[in-house]
């Protein structure tokens, strides 16, 4: 990565949405501009967990917004990730169609868990480096992270359900604050957090970090009444309740350091910080100026400077795990990657995305084989639609399911897929290279050349050199098996030569 290069983060939280500008500089990112608007999906959800239309046009219209400021900015250069909101949102596909095209790039909606490890990976690089071992805790509009680390290394990462919105909007209806509705919200909290006293034992941790909004809402207004700044006490917290108790409204509360955003979900994330004290025997808790947009910029340059992903070694990961053939895989794959970089016939990074994600499905296409040899494609595509991998959005494993479960038999179902140009010709040539390998040796593919049908935009033809289907009738046959498969589809296969 050359010195100025410009980065962006794009943060759609369930509060905030929030965009992160800046430049790198001889191994530091170096921050141009910061811009924050108070979207508030979370609280747009409706009792069908749909986002309302006015949720979702304050959210297109925040992101157009910033798409102007980012416009002229390449694809590699910004990173716009989706958090708990939309991970609920039943309708969330419709929000991201338009919020794609307003912003200009696309946006990720991440797991939980990949949450918090960008989470993490925010907060370490904010701090000194040492081996000092971290529960880091991030209190956001409808869920909480905790992570448990050392250095710039998470070792336990979890998402809960719980957050200053939604517990704002279930406990203190209408910003009432009373002290039986704190206990109710505070006893409701430990219930779904209360497994975390195990899974992060006292003893795995030196110093407890809160990052992001609550915890920097709380330490705001601690500093303007002259508590220490960085630090929020357990007799801190008490204070603040004291002063909600008396103001007895959120439209009555008038303190100091409190933002105008803040006051409606004060009383849910002050509830979630007490409850997490109480839960980890906590005395103080230290603020992190570090968090998720920081921990996108880190993978960024990561990404970029040392030419690795982590998400390679997550599918290396699940690889091992159900025990796929790497033989099989292997060969598939660089078939499947000639077959691709012949039909694309593009350079740059697009394609190279493009190979990568077919490469990694080619490696897991036969994951679902370690559950059962029928319909193993099925079965594949359940794993990668609901596995927790490291670096890859939800989306991303949707596209790499949708993959594996279409690279055999019918195709009718990937209908909606069947309409991307671009997951057509990975797919196309997944297929075509499980065929060419189904004897699982290294297929003879001199002179085999797939392209598009220079006629006809959805077509592809695929041909052979002469003698070719005589000393392969088996592949012969099973291509032309194929051309039929195609011929169900708004795609059309056509075979030369075979």
């Amino acid at each position: 990565m050359q010195n100025g290069t410009r980065l962006a983060a794009v943060d759609l939280g369930s509060n905030s949405f929030r965009l992160e500008i800046g430049r790198y500089d001889h191994g530091q990112f170096v921050r141009s501009e910061y811009l924050k608007e108070t979207v508030r999906q979370g609280g747009g959800l409706d009792a069908d967990r749909n986002l309302t239309p006015e949720a979702m046009q304050r959210g297109w219209d925040c992101l157009a917004r910033f798409g102007e400021r980012i416009a002229g900015f390449q694809i590699g250069e910004v990173r716009a990730v989706a958090t708990q909101t939309l991970r609920e949102a039943r309708n969330r596909d419709e929000f991201l169609a338009t919020a794609t095209a307003v912003l200009g790039f696309p946006i990720d909606v991440i797991s939980g868990r990949e949450e918090a490890r960008l989470i993490y990976q925010g907060v370490a690089h904010s701090l000194p480096q040492s081996d000092e071992k971290r529960l880091v805790i991030d209190i956001g509009g409808r869920s909480t992270e905790l992570i448990l680390g050392q250095g710039f290394t998470p070792r336990v990462m979890e998402s809960y359900r719980v957050g200053s919105i939604a517990w704002s909007t279930r406990y203190f209806p209408e910003g009432k604050f009373t002290a039986r509705a704190f206990e109710m919200a505070e006893i409701a909290a430990q219930a779904v957090l209360d497994e975390v006293r195990s899974v992060y034992p006292r003893d795995a941790w030196s110093t407890a970090y809160g990052s992001a909004g609550t915890v920097g809402a709380v330490v705001d207004v601690l500093i303007a009444a002259g508590w220490p700044a960085g630090r929020i006490t357990r007799e801190g917290l008490d204070w603040l309740m004291d002063r909600l108790l008396k103001a007895q409204s959120a439209d009555k509360l008038r303190i100091d350091g409190m933002r105008d955003d803040r006051r409606a979900i004060i009383g849910g994330g002050l509830s979630i910080l007490r409850a997490l004290f109480d839960l980890f025997e906590l005395n103080e808790m230290e603020q992190a100026t570090g968090g998720l947009r920081h921990g996108l910029i880190n993978d960024l340059m990561e990404r970029a400077l040392d030419q690795t992903d982590l998400r390679s070694a997550s599918i290396d990961r699940l690889a091992i795990k159900f025990a796929v053939d790497t033989q099989q895989a292997t060969r598939v794959g660089a078939v499947a990657i000639q077959l691709f970089t012949q039909l694309a016939g593009r350079e740059g990074e697009q394609a190279e995305r493009g190979q990568r994600k077919l490469a990694w499905a080619a490696q897991l296409h036969e994951i679902g084989l370690r559950i059962s040899h029928s319909e193993y494609h099925k079965h594949g595509a359940y794993i990668l639609e609901h596995a927790d991998a490291m670096g890859f959005a939800l989306t991303e494993m949707h596209h790499l399911g949708q993959l594996v479960l279409g690279h055999r038999g019918k195709l009718r179902k990937l209908d909606v897929q069947l309409n991307d140009l671009g997951f057509v010709s990975q797919l196309l040539a997944l297929r075509v290279a499980v065929i060419l390998c189904h004897a699982r040796r290294d297929p003879d593919t001199a002179g085999l050349n797939l392209s598009v049908c220079p006629d006809q935009d959805d077509c592809f033809v695929l041909s052979c050199r002469s003698g070719w289907p005589e000393s392969f009738p088996q592949s012969a046959h099973l291509l032309r098996e194929e051309v039929e498969a195609w011929s169900k589809t708004p795609w059309t296969l056509r075979l030369k030569n075979v």
